[in-house]
């Protein structure tokens, strides 16, 4: 098979497991987690039951599986910004734009249907555990861009991973921060607002 072939092919099964997850997000936040069925999410994007079990061990997996996404991507654009930004400028920007709030002004409100998950996993328990392990295994990721980008080393020093779970908190708190505001607010200027914190060493105000 050659690599064009291969990578077309490769391209298919991620765009498969983007709309099952999508599909599980969307389908749990209109009728409720319990009453979701792993055939009711592959019937939505026209697969087989079988199909979804071939991406996810669980509907729970493939909700988290958004947040997952999001947040490893984080570690694929900080590797890419230029060399001489510096850490935390290069870590806003990189979180910005996986977030999709770069775009435009760089204040639009996220996607409703990825709120709408992340509402779910901080409010059902059957959710938890997944939720968990998702911000885990993005955490290790972020912290092995770090490494590469300070010239530590992820296995020995304290700092990306120190870095990471900062980074990993901000977020956290500026998630949680919009899903109870009273008045809408965007989630770009209370993401970067946090970052901005974590960067000048969190002054007391």
């Amino acid at each position: 098979m050659s690599d064009e072939r291969m990578g077309l092919r490769e391209r298919k099964k991620q765009e498969t497991r983007n709309a099952l997850s999508w599909a599980a997000v969307r389908l749990a936040a209109e009728r409720g987690l319990d009453a979701v069925r792993v055939e009711d999410i592959a019937a939505e994007v026209g697969v087989s039951p079988r199909t979804f079990n071939n991406y996810f061990a669980s509907k729970s997996e493939a909700i988290a599986a958004r947040h997952l996404e999001r947040a490893r991507q984080i570690a694929v654009e900080l590797r890419a910004r230029p060399e001489s930004e510096p850490l935390w400028e290069a870590i806003t920007n990189a979180a910005l734009a996986r977030f999709g709030l770069s775009e435009g002004t760089g204040e639009r409100e996220p996607e409703q249907q990825w709120l709408d998950g992340v509402r779910l996993m901080v409010s059902e328990p059957a959710l938890r555990g997944e939720f968990f392990k998702a911000n885990a295994m993005a955490d290790a990721e972020l912290a092995a861009a770090i490494a590469e980008r300070t010239g530590t080393d992820v296995e020995h020093d304290l700092y990306p991973r120190l870095v990471s779970g900062a980074v990993g908190a901000a977020m956290a708190a500026a998630i949680g921060h919009w899903l109870h505001a009273a008045e809408p607010t965007p989630m770009a200027p209370l993401l970067r607002d946090a970052l901005r914190q974590l960067a000048s060493g969190l002054p007391v105000p």
